[in-house]
């Protein structure tokens, strides 16, 4: 459906007050008269070259470390898009300490994974890591119910956002 000129300058305000694509198709509908789809409000926005502010933003993988879903791994599958594999260990975390955390990424990534890995801990245990297309890291530690030390989850994301950074994630 097509709107005026009026009515695309009206979308351009409501985009640049910040309102969500859901609540400018609220609007078209109530106050413009025109009833459109979620994707033609989507379409109509990329259109006119405007960006909504209701884009996801990213997640600190701290936080998805919390909210990481309790789900096993998925199985190994055969992957052409994939590097080798790739090693990581920590930078010291005071100088003249060395760290223990060490992050590894598969070379094939596991079957519902965009990248996969493991991750050995300084106390010596170890996890499987995955992110799943979603975007969500899942967690997954040899020991059921382990939980690392915050210390070393915050060295975790800092090697694997370095090594999935090498790699173009």
């Amino acid at each position: 459906m097509n709107l005026d000129d009026a009515q695309r300058s009206k979308v351009g305000e409501w985009v640049g007050q910040g309102l969500k694509l859901s609540e400018i198709q609220g609007r078209i509908a109530t106050e413009l008269g025109v009833k459109m789809t979620y994707m033609d409000v989507r379409l109509l926005v990329d259109d006119l070259k405007l960006t909504p502010k209701d884009a996801e933003t990213a997640q600190p993988m701290s936080a998805m470390l919390e909210t990481a879903p309790a789900v096993p791994p998925p199985e190994p599958r055969q992957s052409s898009k994939m590097p080798p594999a790739a090693t990581a260990a920590s930078e010291p975390a005071s100088p003249g300490l060395a760290s223990s955390v060490s992050v590894q990424v598969d070379q094939l990534a596991r079957s519902g994974a965009v990248v996969s890995g493991k991750v050995t801990f300084s106390d010596g245990n170890m996890a499987e890591w995955y992110f799943d297309q979603m975007g969500r890291l899942g967690l997954v530690p040899q020991k059921p119910g382990y939980r690392p030390p915050q210390s070393d989850l915050q060295q975790f994301q800092s090697l694997l956002d370095r090594e999935l950074s090498k790699m173009g994630f």
